[in-house]
């Protein structure tokens, strides 16, 4: 199999964290679920935020989190860090909506939030919790990557090998009902 690359540029948005700035005044929860509420604007609810502060007021330690990929399972890392002398979990700092808890998750419908960078028609000039911050701890940054795509380059008769292996292995009528299975979703 030949593997064919072509390098492009993609623009990368992002919001990094200075979280020796955050004060933990979650003005950047309200200002997207405001922005996400429907109509936009119409309410207030943290809990609708795709951005969440972890809070830890005894040892003066906030960190903004932003929601991040949906996935289907939990995941198996178990690692604890320790900050000023407190374990958090890695769960604390995952910006994934998972199974194993309801950050994240739209509580109305139960349906996973992830942060859009307050996308919008016209664009806004900043993501609502970037504006909203005070402290100046959340920073919006642009930049361009350049990424390589690779399109493998598949002969026919590698497929008819495979296929051909399958249908030894699972017989024609299976192979054939999977793959008409397959070809609906």
């Amino acid at each position: 199999m030949t593997v064919l690359g072509t390098v492009k540029k993609k623009l990368v948005k992002d919001i990094r964290v200075d979280v020796d700035k955050c004060t933990g005044c979650r003005s950047c929860e309200m200002a997207c679920s405001a922005f996400h509420a429907t109509p936009k604007y119409s309410s207030l609810n943290p809990a609708k935020a795709r951005i969440r502060v972890i809070i830890d007021e005894t040892k003066d330690i906030y960190v903004p989190i932003r929601a991040g990929e949906y996935t289907q399972a939990e995941c198996t890392g178990r690692n604890l860090y320790t900050i000023n002398g407190k374990e958090y979990s890695e769960c604390s700092f995952c910006p994934s909506s998972c199974p194993s808890r309801d950050y994240f998750k739209e509580p109305d419908t139960g349906l996973p939030l992830k942060c859009d960078m307050c996308e919008d028609e016209p664009p806004l000039a900043l993501p609502m919790c970037v504006q909203a911050c005070q402290q100046e701890a959340l920073i919006y940054i642009e930049r361009e990557e350049e990424i390589t795509t690779q399109k493998p380059e598949v002969k026919m008769d590698e497929m008819e090998i495979a296929f051909d292996a399958l249908v030894k292995k699972h017989g024609k009528k299976k192979v054939m009902e999977t793959f008409g299975r397959l070809s609906k979703s």
